[in-house]
């Protein structure tokens, strides 16, 4: 069981970057211009954002498993649709699909909270999270070769077998958890944060296209504040509402969120830079002048160190308590970026500090959701968790939107596609200071005791 949620969330993870090594390539691919291929990204992560708080709700309400097969059949569903049915809108209808797979994370670990003892439950959280960053890292490693083996539809049929035989296996290897008496959905507060959500992402993911003062940008930034307030005073007056704010507000649940923003966004700024120290021409002073399918090669070591140190941190869970382990795995990706800011221009140096920042991600994912399971009552770990979750896809775009700002206000002289030297070394020290700010939180959490394992 704990095996085959931590696959489904890795399979899960790679949606959202399998697509971004062929980006360019989608134009040509689907008869399109580069502006509209890039919804293929956006779209992903906005039903991601969009519906995991929904899908999680209705797990504590109405069954994990069965939530849980929701959320695999819609991303299967997708992987199809964009496999099967030629053109750009069916390839759009697919990738949003793909993104509801966002929600089978929060509910696998909500199922291991329910279903196993402490002990494994705590190694499973550890191995669903590093699967996280080791399904982002393949994703970018897998796309050029199932392209150049199978074109376009390779790729998402790649997706919808593995899908297809997890679903399966769920069926025959899940029991289901047990659920509180059913409340009611809260529609209204559904409708609110979906509006309020979809507003904010939109701003964050297209304000390099349109412009970051255009009217669009700045009236979805309105619309995103003004329907996440109302979301936010309807939440505090219903009785049976969509996410406790009370409870997400307070400590420890507020720190640790606003913890996991920061070390994603740590997680991330380790993909984007080692591929462009990959890609960028030598002549940029830093660059490695790789193929794009070489480049993915460089998150490797990340990946694998990810999954090789999650039975290592749920031991350091189990014996110190998950504070300790976030403030070990936050204080080594602050290390990892400040010496990559120190060496950096050659193979080795990039290949090492992609090790070491995923060591500091295996910790750091591990903590993050076994202390908000621990923080919360039972009935709402999908639901908690599936906010965490959000807040990591809303930290995955900001990153992304910045790295793009970084490229264009800071571009190299020898090729403005990639950051200037001065640039990288700036955004290696952002990133070092991610981890720093997660330490810091880690540092002043107020954690109710775990229980001993049994």
């Amino acid at each position: 069981m704990v095996a085959l949620l931590a696959a489904c969330g890795m399979l899960t993870s790679l949606q959202f970057t399998l697509i971004v090594p062929i980006l360019p390539l989608m134009p040509a691919l689907l008869g399109t211009t580069a502006a509209d291929a890039s919804w293929l990204i956006t779209v992903t992560l906005l039903t991601g954002v969009v519906g995991t708080p929904v899908v999680t709700r209705l797990a504590d309400l109405h069954g994990r498993r069965r939530m849980l097969l929701v959320a695999m059949a819609l991303l299967v569903a997708g992987s199809v649709i964009a496999a099967v049915v030629p053109g750009f809108l069916a390839v759009l209808i697919g990738r949003a699909l793909q993104g509801f797979g966002t929600a089978v994370v929060p509910i696998g670990i909500a199922l291991l909270s329910a279903l196993v003892s402490r002990r494994r439950a705590v190694l499973g959280i550890a191995l669903m999270s590093g699967t996280l960053g080791m399904g982002s890292a393949l994703g970018l490693v897998l796309a050029g070769p199932l392209l150049a083996w199978g074109g376009l539809p390779a790729v998402f049929w790649c997706s919808a077998i593995v899908g297809a035989v997890f679903c399966v296996l769920i069926r025959l290897r899940i029991d289901e958890a047990p659920t509180r008496p059913v409340r009611g959905f809260d529609g209204i507060g559904a409708v609110l944060l979906a509006l309020g959500l979809t507003a904010l992402l939109l701003a964050i993911s297209r304000g390099q296209y349109w412009g970051w003062a255009s009217m669009p940008t700045l009236g979805l930034a309105a619309l995103a504040a003004a329907a996440l307030l109302a979301w936010l005073l309807w939440e505090r007056r219903h009785p049976a509402p969509l996410i406790d704010v009370r409870t997400s507000l307070r400590a420890p649940i507020l720190p640790i969120n606003v913890a996991s923003f920061f070390a994603t966004a740590g997680m991330y700024a380790n993909h984007l830079l080692t591929t462009q120290e990959a890609l960028a021409p030598a002549a940029t002073g830093y660059g490695l002048a790789t193929t794009t399918a070489a480049a993915g090669l460089f998150l490797l070591p990340s990946a694998v160190t990810m999954i090789a140190l999650a039975p290592l941190a749920a031991r350091v869970i189990s014996r110190f308590g998950g504070q300790r382990a976030l403030l070990l795995g936050s204080s080594l990706m602050a290390a990892a970026f400040l010496l990559r800011m120190l060496f950096h221009g050659a193979a080795l140096p990039v290949l090492l500090g992609s090790a070491l920042v995923g060591a500091g991600v295996a910790f750091a994912f591990a903590a993050m959701p076994s202390l908000i399971t621990a923080s919360v009552p039972p009935d709402e770990v999908a639901t908690a968790n599936g906010v965490n979750s959000v807040i990591r896809t809303l930290s995955g775009a900001v990153v992304a939107a910045l790295f793009a700002f970084a490229i264009t206000a800071l571009p190299s002289a020898a090729d403005p596609s990639f950051l200037s030297e001065q640039a990288l070394l700036l955004c290696f020290g952002a990133a070092a200071l991610c981890g720093a700010v997660t330490a810091a939180l880690a540092t002043v959490l107020r954690l109710p005791r775990l229980p001993e394992s049994p």
